[in-house]
């Protein structure tokens, strides 16, 4: 039966999990650093409060 032999399927699995751990945390953070980014952009936009000096 070929489902028990384990090698050409747990080569797979070693195989994404370190795609998973390697390559999935910098996609991920590089999209929290973009919302990070953006949210410092939106408060350096912001106008000024006018003068009251009437």
């Amino acid at each position: 039966m070929p489902q028990l032999n384990p090698s050409p399927w747990l080569f797979y699995l070693f195989l994404a999990w370190l795609i998973l751990t390697f390559l999935a945390p910098s996609k991920i953070l590089g999209h929290t650093n973009l919302m990070i980014h953006n949210l410092k952009v939106q408060k350096q936009l912001t106008l000024p409060e006018p003068d009251h000096d009437n």
